[in-house]
């Protein structure tokens, strides 16, 4: 019994020892084909991967990586400059840094987190950072300006940082720079990037292409902007270049010369100074624009980088600093006159010598007009002009009617002198109402007073310091109408040949006495105190209703041979000899100190008369 037991254990021990021995053979095999089934799908992930990597998407995979390997760098084209007379410039162009992005190398809301950082580097706000991307779109493959001006401190940390914002590039451009600040602003205009609008309509400008947006800058665009290039270059993961794949160089802009004279618009604007006004001198033969100046003025430096909504607004509010008062009417007040003497002599009705008693004042429809004084006697034109007699024109302009008067003041240039040549946007024509104007525009009839108050440049008369300054040409030069411009290439030229203006020698001499007498003992003496050769001029006041009334003052000189004539208005400045003529001064000192000394004409002799201002 005991050994059929003992046989009994060691079989059952053998099996159990053998069933272990297949337990241990079997769980090497179960890990193999876990491994082996682990194995063939991670191998047919990637295989899957790849398959949509290069199969379905492909094209559109190898186009990004060819797009953030290659890069297309626009080359800005050198703006042209602006060049006064004697190639002194106006504006110009210095180096600067600026800041690009390409919005496809980050994501919206990486952008987001960058622009916090980079704000007070660039002193910049987040959402100013981000407008131009988000103007562009975030998946953009072309670059976008951010910043045209850093600071040596910002370039400094950028390139520390640049391992850190993948997507940003600092170039060296050239920008544009007024030296002379603020003068000959409301001419000069300034420059923007173009707007959607415009990019849409010229195809061919690459976003961030700088344009004019008013004034020279504006009308000269196409020649001043050139033709900009571009690189295409690889860079690695680090925006760092590798090399040069191709290269179209950029095109400058050609300079384009103007009229003007740097120093005499210097003298008038600092002669101005903050008054509103205007002032303009010509060459009085060739219609040379040697100044243009108005008051107030801006600077188009501001414009150079993005403005604030506080500082266009700020701009706004300063008595209108982009209206150019050189081109905008004024009542001529008794400047005139010039005017009204050329139509009477040329009307018929009156000679060169032709008298005209005056008194202290007139009545017409029951309305009395006032002279300055007592009236001045019997005089004729020289002295009426000397003295700026008002009883002497209202009697004229009603011997000739308003329809002769306003004939020759379009001869002259009033309401006649074409903004064409000048290349400005911005600008009105004079005014020199008839009865029938006056019927079409306010349905009202034409009366005797209207005529009175219209041969001293009063009423609805409007002329602007432009005209004004070809009317005292017209007669500086022996009677011919100049044509005025800015661009030099101009001159000389068919466009600008001046035209007669029909009045005949001996009725342009006398008016030129009689401006000459206005300097010599007349209304503009203060003219005539030996600082300067002799000139001519004529003062003038025009009432403005409820305010002080304006100030003008028109001349030419030297009184023998005359080369240049001068317009100037100052609002509110009162009468002619005390604001508006002494600016007219300061530009004859200057143009004087720049010339050889030239003699006037032989004093001539006053009436006895008493004298008061105007």
């Amino acid at each position: 019994m005991e050994s059929n037991y003992s046989w009994g254990t060691d079989v059952r021990q053998t099996a159990i020892h053998e069933r272990s021995q297949q337990k241990r053979h079997i769980r090497p095999l179960y890990r193999a084909v876990l491994l082996m089934v682990v194995a063939t799908l991670g191998i047919g992930l990637h295989s899957f991967r790849l398959v949509q990597l290069q199969l379905i998407d492909g094209q559109k995979n190898r186009e990004r990586a060819e797009e953030n390997r290659v890069r297309l760098i626009p080359i800005p084209s050198n703006r042209g400059y602006i060049l006064d007379r004697n190639n002194k410039p106006l504006a110009a162009n210095r180096l600067t840094r600026a800041l690009y992005v390409w919005p496809k190398e980050q994501t919206q809301e990486q952008w987001k987190q960058i622009a916090s950082k980079l704000s007070p580097v660039l002193n910049m706000t987040p959402e100013r950072i981000l407008a131009p991307i988000e103007k562009a779109g975030y998946q953009s493959g072309t670059s976008v300006r951010i910043s045209q001006f850093l600071t040596p401190e910002a370039f400094v940390w950028l390139g520390e940082k640049s391992a850190e914002f993948p997507g940003l590039e600092v170039r060296t451009e050239s920008n544009r720079y007024y030296p002379q600040g603020n003068l000959a602003s409301q001419v000069l205009g300034y420059i923007g990037e173009a707007t959607a609008e415009e990019l849409k309509k010229h195809p061919e400008w690459p976003m961030g292409m700088v344009v004019g947006q008013l004034g020279i800058e504006a009308m000269a665009n196409q020649d001043l902007s050139g033709v900009w290039g571009a690189r295409l270059i690889e860079v690695n993961s680090l925006n760092q270049e590798l090399r040069e794949l191709g290269q179209r160089d950029s095109k400058s802009g050609k300079n384009v010369k103007l009229t003007l004279d740097l120093d005499l618009q210097k003298t008038a604007e600092a002669a101005l100074a903050d008054r509103r006004g205007a002032a303009v001198a010509l060459n009085a033969k060739t219609g040379e624009i040697l100044v243009m100046a108005s008051s107030p003025r801006f600077d188009p430096n501001m414009f150079t980088k993005p403005i604030s909504q506080n500082q266009w607004e700020e701009l706004q509010n300063q008595d209108d600093p982009f209206l150019n008062r050189a081109l905008q009417g004024y009542p001529p007040g008794s400047t005139f006159k010039i005017v009204s003497s050329a139509a009477g002599m040329g009307s018929g009705k009156f000679t060169p010598d032709s008298m005209i008693a005056t008194s202290s004042s007139i009545t017409v429809g029951g309305i009395t007009f006032n002279e300055h004084s007592g009236g001045y006697g019997v005089i004729g034109f020289r002295d009426a002009l000397a003295f700026s007699s008002n009883t002497f024109y209202y009697q004229l302009g009603m011997a000739i009617g308003p329809e002769k008067i306003a004939e020759w003041g379009k001869r002259l240039g009033i309401g006649n002198t074409s903004l064409d040549l000048l290349g400005l946007q911005e600008g009105s024509e004079g005014f020199i109402p008839t009865p029938e104007d006056k019927e079409k525009i306010y349905g009202e009839p034409w009366y005797l007073g209207d005529t009175v108050t219209m041969s001293i440049g009063q009423g609805a008369v409007l002329a602007t310091p432009l005209e004004m300054a070809v009317m005292v040409a017209s007669i500086a030069n022996g009677g011919n109408r100049v044509k005025p411009h800015l661009l030099g290439d101009l001159t000389h030229t068919a466009k600008t040949k001046p035209e007669p203006t029909g009045m005949k020698p001996e009725a342009v001499q006398v008016i030129k006495e009689g401006l000459i007498s206005v300097v010599e003992y007349g209304t503009a003496q203060l003219m005539n105190d030996g600082s300067i050769p002799l000139t001519g001029g004529k003062t003038g006041t025009s009432e403005v209703l409820g305010q002080t009334s304006h100030s003008l003052y028109v001349a030419f000189g030297p009184a023998k041979n005359p080369e240049m004539a001068i317009a100037v208005v100052v609002e509110n400045g009162g009468y002619g000899s005390k604001s508006a003529a002494p600016i007219a001064k300061a530009i004859f000192q200057t143009y004087f100190s720049k010339q050889q000394p030239t003699s006037g004409v032989t004093n001539l002799q006053p009436s006895e008369v008493s004298l008061t201002e105007d």
